[in-house]
């Protein structure tokens, strides 16, 4: 019996991560249903941290849904709808950060990364070919018993 009940509530458990999390009409128009489906998948939960505000079912997540909305049938862009979400929240409400003197390390450190790794790599490499080049003791074996 109480193992029916332990698969029970995992089952339920399951199934309320199943559950659709947008709870509004569609957009009467596709392109602003594409618009505000695009927008919600790129935009962060700002409580989750880790999932986009479609899929967060946190009240944050559905407040910033609903302002995504009405900012489409308002007529905004989509960029419009950004710079507002980012002048109140940062650049961390967006999934790719945008291009700035800011976060350049952001986006250029993984280039720097490798090209220093490579330089370094070839350094060992080089020196250790000349520690070769350079010993001209006699490699004794040991005697086998």
């Amino acid at each position: 019996m109480k193992l029916r009940s332990a698969l029970a509530v995992l089952l339920i458990g399951f199934a309320a991560g199943a559950m659709a999390v947008d709870k509004f009409e569609p957009l009467p128009d596709a392109t602003q249903q594409k618009r505000y489906l695009g927008l919600t998948h790129e935009l962060r939960c700002v409580q989750c941290q880790n999932e986009s505000i479609a899929d967060s079912p946190v009240e944050v997540a559905a407040d910033l849904r609903r302002e995504v909305r009405e900012s489409i049938q308002a007529g905004k862009t989509d960029d419009e709808i950004r710079d507002g979400l980012v002048s109140r929240y940062g650049e961390f409400i967006l999934f790719k950060p945008r291009w700035s003197a800011r976060n350049a390390l952001l986006w250029l450190a993984p280039g720097l990364m490798l090209l220093v790794g490579l330089f370094v790599g070839f350094n060992i490499v080089r020196r250790r070919a000349q520690l070769l080049t350079g010993d001209d003791s006699v490699v004794e074996e040991e005697e086998r018993t």
